[in-house]
């Protein structure tokens, strides 16, 4: 990998508070050895420690129509071919992981464009090519097409892919460049790390070993885990008090 390391990590809206921001920045300052710049593309920088650089989430004049949800297309913006001046190597970490392992590695393995198999699914996961993309690893300004196509076909392309990781996934994949993260290093919390039924009724959720960056999609965020919630009905978690060792700052 080539020049300076950058984090990157977006927070636009209100779903995520400036604290989601501060204590990523402290999970990878324990984590990643050496130095990096760390940038939060945001609408809304209040609250935010002084260590993150702050920049605007570059324009990407999508309109969703009424009722339509969010599927993250903002993401695609961090392939802009200059990226607010930024020249280096980016890891982008979504703001509601928990980094509970070292991240050196995450810079060195090689690969033009590595990002998180999508979780299986049964019998398709041999088929998929999906990433998921709460981690994902590129040099900044190289995959300026993927944003390129995105804006000439903006009607087109959220009608053929669900959000904006399967479309990225499939883009770099027909190009052959995409690559994915060792399965140990960034696991799903609901897939992973919750015991199967019955225990996990009175077994807490646990770490996954070999684990680096813990994944929280789909049911519920680390403060939610913390304290024993989802939002999915008959699914128990007991409080997964690990997440207090490490979501903090």
């Amino acid at each position: 990998m080539s020049g300076q390391r950058h984090i990157l990590c977006m927070k636009w809206g209100t779903k995520y508070g400036p604290e989601y921001v501060n204590r990523l920045y402290a999970m990878v300052r324990r984590h990643l050895s050496g130095d990096f710049n760390f940038v939060c593309l945001t609408d809304r920088s209040e609250g935010i420690r002084a260590e993150v650089q702050c920049l605007p989430i570059p324009p990407l004049a999508l309109e969703l129509k009424p009722g339509q949800p969010d599927r993250a297309w903002k993401k695609l913006t961090t392939f802009e071919a200059d990226l607010h001046g930024l020249r280096g190597t980016a890891l982008f970490l979504d703001l509601d992981v928990v980094i509970v392992g070292s991240l050196d590695e995450f810079f060195t393995l090689p690969g033009q464009f590595l990002i998180i198999h999508d979780y299986p699914r049964f019998w398709r996961f041999g088929e998929r090519v999906t990433g998921n993309s709460s981690v994902y690893r590129f040099e900044l300004g190289a995959h300026a097409d993927v944003l390129a196509h995105f804006r000439a076909h903006m009607d087109e392309v959220p009608r053929q892919f669900r959000n904006e990781q399967a479309f990225l996934s499939d883009f770099l994949h027909r190009q052959r460049k995409l690559g994915y993260w060792p399965s140990a290093w960034c696991p799903s919390f609901k897939y992973h790390g919750i015991p199967s039924w019955p225990s996990n009724y009175w077994k807490p959720p646990f770490v996954p070993d070999d684990a680096r960056i813990v994944i929280f999609h789909g049911e519920c965020n680390p403060p939610d885990a913390l304290v024993g919630r989802r939002n999915k009905r008959f699914a128990h978690i007991e409080p997964a008090t690990w997440i207090a060792e490490h979501w903090k700052e």
